[in-house]
């Protein structure tokens, strides 16, 4: 069997697509880490999110890449969810990518750099998802 393959002999996720979900499902993330963080949660939020209209938006533009990562050990139970999950992830990642977009503005750039890492590791991420052979397969076994 190669690297490809798992123990049951399924094709096996890459490590890419891990990446690619938590990092697009990051504000949910950084929702558990202030949920886990009972003392400093509410100063961990503020730390990283100023404004909550921005953690929502995160959330809800988060939510396709959190359902195929719970998807994901189910993905041979439901093989239509699994594909139709992919054109989730894509759509949502691109919507990231044109609301962060959206939030550039001259002044929010020089006071950070973070926006602009944020936006260019967002449009790596869509063009792996649109462009690798292994990711794209991993989605039509």
């Amino acid at each position: 069997m190669t690297d490809l393959h798992d123990d049951d002999g399924r094709y096996a996720l890459p490590f890419f697509l891990w990446v690619i979900l938590l990092f697009q499902a990051r504000a949910w993330l950084l929702l558990v880490m202030a949920g886990v963080s009972q003392q400093q949660g509410e100063e961990l939020l503020r730390l990283f999110v100023p404004e909550s209209t921005t953690l929502y938006w995160g959330l809800g533009l988060g939510l396709p890449a959190l359902i195929c990562l719970l998807l994901s050990g189910y993905r041979h139970r439901y093989p239509r969810c699994w594909r139709a999950s992919r054109y989730c992830v894509l759509l949502s990642g691109a919507l990231i990518c044109l609301w962060q977009l959206s939030q550039w503005n001259r002044s929010a750039l020089e006071a950070s750099p973070v926006l602009l890492l944020l936006t260019v590791f967002d449009i790596v991420t869509e063009l792996m998802l649109l462009t690798n052979s292994r990711l794209r397969h991993c989605f039509n076994q």
